[in-house]
């Protein structure tokens, strides 16, 4: 049984003494021990090094204490793991040398036996449990099949995925049988993950918003949803989409037990949208932790109070900045653990 069990209550939307809280990218730059490590080890190296993801995984939890882990990886082991080449490059970000751009192209995408090509993740996890000793529950994570595909087209990071959406809309054949590749995938992936331990998952669409409302329902939604449905008896799944205020209803009607808002949709719309019955997690401005610390407090008392202690789960709408203060970091942490309804 995991002592602090108070994330899990939130997403069953049971009543509860305060809201639990964790941060998006909490295991990450804004740290100096991880920085240590990063000047060490290059980024694939740290993900995919089982004694390296769990250690960064339980270093926020050892100075800040949170409700939750995350696992520390990256969404982007899924499309190597599928044949697909991924380096990380210095300054630059995702690089991946061999876009898929034609039906020619898709036909080199496997979907993989997952414990050949990510058992390094369940290993991870099995670490990374030890570690955390049933203290707080261990969030898995993926990227939703549309985000996946972004980087997979785009090979890179865009502000637009314009050649993304572009091959949607000029070869939707391909666009979609892409999409179900990654979709096929990620349920074996995540499926693995909590066979090796997590406690709940969590669907990242960072790129979601990049649709609009017509096209997200047949680009991004339908996929995201065959995840809910494959893994929602199995463990809560939590589905956060930036910049997707417009399917907040679908994601709450989805089978999920919780949903992401980011900072541009208020607590009143969130809940206005979803119908006010599922548990939301969010949506603290990222850029709102360089703050003064009482500044941030205030802030964070002021979320709770309009989203509601209950049926609640705080956090960032975005992740953490590398740029953050540890003592904001902290007092945003803190604000929650001292909030009295």
């Amino acid at each position: 049984m995991i002592k602090n069990d108070l994330f899990l209550r939130a997403l069953k939307g049971e009543t509860v003494e305060r809201p639990p809280v964790w941060m998006m990218r909490q295991a990450g730059r804004y740290l100096p021990e991880f920085m240590e490590l990063k000047h060490k080890y290059d980024f694939f190296t740290r993900c995919q090094t089982p004694e390296l993801a769990s250690e960064i995984t339980v270093q926020p939890i050892r100075r800040y204490g949170m409700d939750a882990a995350i696992l520390f990886s990256d969404i982007l082991v899924i499309p190597q793991a599928m044949d697909i080449v991924v380096e990380m490059k210095p300054n630059f970000g995702p690089y991946l040398p061999n876009p898929i751009r034609s039906k020619e192209d898709l036909e080199r995408v496997i979907v993989p036996d997952i414990q050949d090509t990510l058992g390094y993740v369940m290993e991870a996890i099995a670490m990374t449990k030890e570690k955390l000793n049933d203290e707080i529950p261990l969030i898995g994570f993926a990227g939703s099949p549309w985000t996946i595909l972004c980087y997979c087209v785009e090979g890179q990071g865009s502000k637009s995925f314009d050649k993304a959406r572009g091959l949607c809309f000029s070869q939707p054949e391909v666009a979609h049988q892409l999409l179900q590749k990654i979709t096929d995938t990620t349920i074996a992936y995540l499926k693995a993950k909590v066979e090796a331990g997590v406690n709940a998952v969590q669907v990242f669409d960072s790129w979601g918003g990049m649709l609009s409302p017509t096209d997200y329902q047949e680009f991004s939604w339908p996929y995201i949803q065959q995840i809910v449905d494959a893994l929602k008896d199995l463990a809560p799944v939590i589905v956060f989409g930036k910049g997707c205020w417009f399917a907040l209803k679908e994601m709450a009607q989805s089978g999920a037990s919780a949903v992401g808002v980011d900072w541009t949709c208020s607590a009143q719309n969130a809940r206005y949208l979803t119908g006010g019955n599922i548990t939301l997690q969010g949506n603290f401005d990222p850029a709102r932790l360089l703050s003064p610390p009482a500044e941030i407090k205030k802030r964070v008392t002021q979320m709770i109070n309009e989203f509601g202690k209950d049926k609640y789960i705080v956090n960032l709408g975005h992740g953490i900045l590398p740029n953050i203060p540890l003592e904001n970091a902290k007092a945003f942490i803190d604000a929650v653990k001292e909030y009295k309804a």
